[in-house]
């Protein structure tokens, strides 16, 4: 989670809409031309000479860029970068910008590394620009960013031959199946190969941070708020980081991402949180704004809207999670009821003539009713978190003005042409429009939310799913920002877009083997998150012991800090801005989504993932488990079915695997192939009711062939 405003979205502002010729092909000398450095940002200072091209900031001013229209002669893996000189403290900026998604335009900044001293270093291209940097990079980037009259003078600038080794996409071979070109770069086989016991952790976190007796530096975590804002009953606090000096017993400067995200992820993971020695479940509606008359979910316990959609948006999405976990908690349909009709009109205010809603804006004021633009950033996938609350509020309530909420706000989403993605409510946009698809027969592009979800972000320089080997560790999979140091991965970002995504399998199988493959990488990269994953050195925050049993996950991780790939970290310690720790109970608390959805099998590798766990406001439904095999060789796998005689039905294959098994049934998976695999009573009814299979009226399969499966 970025807390800080970062200087790609600058950079992707600046080239928005900028179109660039492909330029020369690069050579070196160049650095000794000024003539050639033709776009200058942010008033740069720029001199060249025989030592080479020297970049300043201007007065008042912290960064400068300077960039030359120009391309690699060949196909690139790699480039070098020597340094000659650079003013202490600041550091380098290097990036490549170009149409690298593809999309025809030339408004995407793809950053790549930084440097903090003067040397020589050898970077490896990020994936998929090195895939696309032939044909797709069309402006090279140089500058510093740091304190006014900050100067750089580089070297050297190479782009190096291809080693052999480089990351090309390979698409799987199972019919029917569509390719993400992210997860087309991802192995099959990560390694080292190391996977978490992830249930196991989720289930120690919640002990761990709900324990008002702990003892330690920085504990314990929780305390009792007596306040109460929102709810005549207490409620319950916890810091986002261990050792946060601003969120203390009385300072009512909880979180509701935090608090209210352990309380979800505990419940995915199988715990109910209202049977423990307080009823969290109740305390998480001291966030329902009701004492300022907004009547919505937010951050805080009392927080006017206006800043930032996500921050606005994901407490709701957070909550209404909670409200399908315990349908019959006193007062929660009323609030589901009001914040749902609190966004539909939302989107009544954003309408334009057309009658769909613009949610090109930072944030929706709802005191005045109107947008808010801030003129720094946008977060246009606002819709993505409209859309899927708006949906589970149709499906809650059986309303159809919610479910016209929630396909008004995708139609704006389909009909962009850029990559709306600004941090964790995309994913839930093609959620909400795989089910749309499933369940009312509508036809919104799954295909390209999808790819929007696994891509680079046009509003947000760099953010998007993250791909590579970081230092001796495969690290694909991660969800963060690829252009800030080289990689920079966030624990929370991870761990929800599993939420999203995982069931979206069941309605779009289509995408099942992607999801598959994508989780396999995702949930293996994610023990890096943990202080037990990686040795003191490449952390920033081991020294505190206040966790001995690793619980508190590190905000992010970062391709490479002061020399060391992969490095624990965070923003607090880096910047300096309050928290002693970089470890970060707001990205922890949804750890409990991988411990409801992950398990292993017995053939290694091969995970089970439970379609159901956050299928939230799903219709009646049996167990659905997505399987993926990454072995290139059939696998035989066993899954636990229980006591009473079931069948097995795959929706990918759209057949029965299984007739009449129990306790621990077999089927065989080929490989590299996937299989959403629903365990339904034996001697159950069969039958078609359009493209949808239901066994014992239940749907297994949202879209057969024309042909019944036998």
């Amino acid at each position: 989670m970025a807390r800080t405003f970062i200087l790609t979205n600058l950079l992707v502002f600046a080239l928005t809409g900028v179109g660039f010729a492909a330029g020369m092909e690069w050579n070196t000398e160049a650095l000794h031309d000024s003539a050639v450095w033709t776009v200058r940002m942010n008033d740069a200072g720029v001199s060249t000479g025989p030592n080479g091209l020297r970049i300043e900031t201007a007065k008042g001013r912290d960064w400068a860029i300077v960039a030359a229209e120009t391309h690699p002669a060949g196909p690139v893996e790699r480039f070098r970068v020597v340094v000659n000189e650079l003013t202490a403290g600041a550091h380098v900026i290097v990036r490549f910008s170009g149409d690298f998604d593809g999309a025809g335009r030339e408004d995407s900044v793809v950053p790549i590394d930084v440097m903090d001293a003067p040397g020589d270093t050898v970077v490896d291209l990020e994936p998929r620009v090195a895939w696309r940097a032939p044909r797709g990079l069309r402006l090279l980037q140089l500058g510093v960013e740091g304190k006014p009259d900050a100067h750089v003078l580089f070297g050297a600038v190479e782009f190096l031959p291809p080693t052999g080794n480089a990351i090309t996409p390979k698409s799987g071979t199972q019919p029917g199946q569509s390719s993400i070109e992210c997860v087309d770069l991802m192995p099959n086989l990560p390694e080292p190969y190391l996977m978490k016991d992830w249930k196991a952790t989720a289930r120690a976190f919640d002990r761990f941070v709900f324990d008002f007796n702990a003892q330690g530096e920085y504990l314990p975590f929780i305390w009792r708020d007596d306040a109460q804002v929102n709810i005549d009953a207490p409620t319950f606090g916890l810091p986002s980081y261990a050792g946060s000096p601003q969120q203390t017993p009385g300072s009512g400067a909880q979180e509701g991402i935090t608090c209210m995200g352990t309380v979800l992820g505990a419940t995915v993971a199988g715990i109910d949180k209202r049977k423990q020695e307080n009823d969290y479940v109740a305390m998480c509606a001291a966030w329902y704004n009701r004492r300022n008359g907004l009547n919505l979910v937010l951050n805080a316990m009392n927080q006017e809207t206006g800043g930032s959609f996500w921050y606005e948006l994901w407490p709701h999405v957070v909550f209404y999670g909670l409200c399908d976990k315990y349908p019959e908690q006193p007062g929660f349909r009323d609030i589901l009821r009001a914040t749902a009709n609190g966004w539909s009109d939302a989107c009544a205010a954003l309408a334009g003539a057309d009658g769909i809603p613009d949610f090109n804006h930072t944030s929706f004021d709802f005191r005045t009713m109107k947008p808010v633009d801030n003129g720094k950033w946008r977060e246009p996938d606002a819709a993505a978190g409209v859309a899927w609350l708006e949906y589970a509020a149709g499906n809650a309530f059986g309303d159809e003005k919610y479910l016209d909420a929630a396909k008004k706000s995708l139609a704006f989403l389909q009909r962009l042409d850029y990559n709306p993605f600004y941090e964790v409510l995309l994913p839930y946009g093609a959620l909400a429009a795989a089910r749309c698809n499933a369940e009312h027969g509508d036809a919104f592009d799954v295909d390209k939310l999808l790819g929007w979800c696994f891509g680079i972000s046009d509003v947000r320089g760099g953010w998007g799913v993250l791909l590579g080997r970081w230092g001796d560790d495969d690290c694909h999979g991660l969800v963060g920002s690829v252009d800030n140091r080289g990689g920079y991965a966030f624990a929370m970002n991870t761990f929800v877009q599993a939420d999203a995504l995982v069931p979206l399998a069941r309605y779009n199988t289509r995408h099942a083997r992607a999801i598959g493959k994508w989780m396999l990488n995702a949930a293996n990269a994610a023990r890096l998150f943990y202080a037990d994953g990686l040795p003191p050195e490449k952390q920033s925050s081991a020294a505190w012991t206040g966790d001995p049993k690793n619980l508190i996950a590190y905000e992010g991780l970062r391709h490479r800090w002061q020399g060391r790939e992969p490095y624990a970290t965070g923003d607090p310690i880096a910047m300096n801005w309050g928290p002693k720790t970089d470890r970060g109970l707001y990205g922890s608390a949804y750890v409990g989504i991988f411990g409801g959805i992950i398990h292993t099998t017995n053939v290694e590798r091969v995970l089970q993932l439970d379609c159901l766990a956050t299928d939230f406001f799903h219709g009646r439904a049996w167990p659905t488990c997505l399987y993926f095999n990454p072995w290139p060789e059939t696998k035989e796998i066993e899954m636990p079915v229980g006591s009473q005689s079931c069948d097995l039905y795959d929706a990918v294959g759209h057949r029965f695997l299984a007739r009449n098994v129990k306790d621990t049934a077999r089927f065989s998976l080929e490989g590299d192939y996937a299989a959403v695999v629903v365990v339904v009573p034996a001697d159950e009814e069969v039958m078609r009711d359009g493209r949808k299979l239901l066994v014992g009226g239940a749907v297994v399969d949202f879209n057969t062939p024309t042909e019944t499966a036998s």
